[in-house]
C-alpha cells in the first residue's frame, strides 16, 4: 500500500523538478525577462505539466527570489537592477578568487578534460551558439564553486551567478566570445595546480567582466 501511494507522490516531485529546471532556464537566459507576469495555467499548458507540480515550481522560484510579488500580489520575474548587478558581482570578487584557489588542490582529472574540450571548440568557432558560451560559463564556475570543497561557498556562487546571469543576457555584448582569454589563463592556473595564479586569474576575469557590462549598459 505504501509503494502504490508513493508513486504518484514522486511522479509529482519528478515533474515539478522538471518544470523548475525549465523555467530557471527561461529566467536565466532572458527568455523571462524581469518583469514578466507569470500565468500558471499558461505555463502549465506550454510545460505539459499540471497546475499542482507548476504551482511547487512556481513556489520554489519564488523562495529563491527569483520570481517576486508586485504592488498587487501579482507574481512576476524579479528584475536585476544594475546596482543588484553590482552588489552580486562585488560578492562574486570577494569568493571566487578563493574558490578557485581552494579548487587548485582537487584532482580535477576529467572535469578539466571536459572544460579544455568545451574551451577549444569555443576558440575554434568565430561565432559560437550564444547558449553553448552560457553553458561553457556556467560549467567552469559552477565546477570551481563545487570542486572548492566548501558547501556555503558553491551554494553563494551559484546564487550570485544567478542574478550576475540575468543582468548580462540582457545587457548586448559587444564581444562574442566574453571572456575567452581569461577562462584561458583560469583552466591553465588550474592544471599546474597553481594557486596565486589562479586567484589572480580569477580576480581579473571579474574585473573584467564587470568593466565590460558597465561599458554596455
Amino acid at each position: 500500500m505504501t509503494e502504490t501511494r508513493a508513486e504518484p507522490v514522486e511522479a509529482a516531485a519528478s515533474l515539478a523538478d522538471e518544470a523548475y529546471q525549465r523555467l530557471l532556464a527561461d529566467i536565466l537566459s532572458a527568455r523571462l525577462i524581469g518583469g514578466s507576469v507569470i500565468q500558471e495555467r499558461r505555463l502549465a499548458d506550454r510545460l505539459g505539466v499540471s497546475r499542482s507540480p507548476m504551482r511547487d515550481a512556481l513556489g520554489r522560484l519564488e523562495g529563491q527570489g527569483l520570481l517576486t510579488r508586485n504592488e498587487r500580489g501579482v507574481l512576476t520575474v524579479c528584475v536585476v537592477s544594475l546596482p543588484d548587478y553590482l552588489n552580486a558581482m562585488a560578492l562574486r570578487q570577494l569568493i571566487e578568487p578563493e574558490a578557485v584557489a581552494l579548487a587548485c588542490d582537487h584532482p580535477w582529472g576529467e572535469a578539466l578534460a571536459s572544460l579544455d574540450a568545451m574551451w577549444r571548440e569555443l576558440a575554434d568557432d568565430p561565432q559560437p551558439d550564444l547558449d553553448f558560451v552560457w553553458r561553457f560559463d556556467d560549467q567552469l564556475h559552477e565546477t570551481i564553486a563545487r570542486l572548492s570543497g566548501n558547501l556555503f561557498l558553491w551554494r553563494t556562487v551559484r546564487d550570485m551567478r544567478r542574478y550576475t546571469t540575468i543582468f548580462e543576457r540582457q545587457t548586448n555584448m559587444r564581444r562574442a566570445k566574453p571572456g575567452i582569454d581569461e577562462h584561458r589563463a583560469i583552466l591553465d592556473a588550474l592544471r599546474e595546480q597553481d594557486r596565486e595564479k589562479a586567484r589572480s586569474a580569477m580576480t581579473f576575469h571579474l574585473a573584467h567582466a564587470r568593466e565590460s557590462v558597465l561599458e554596455n549598459y
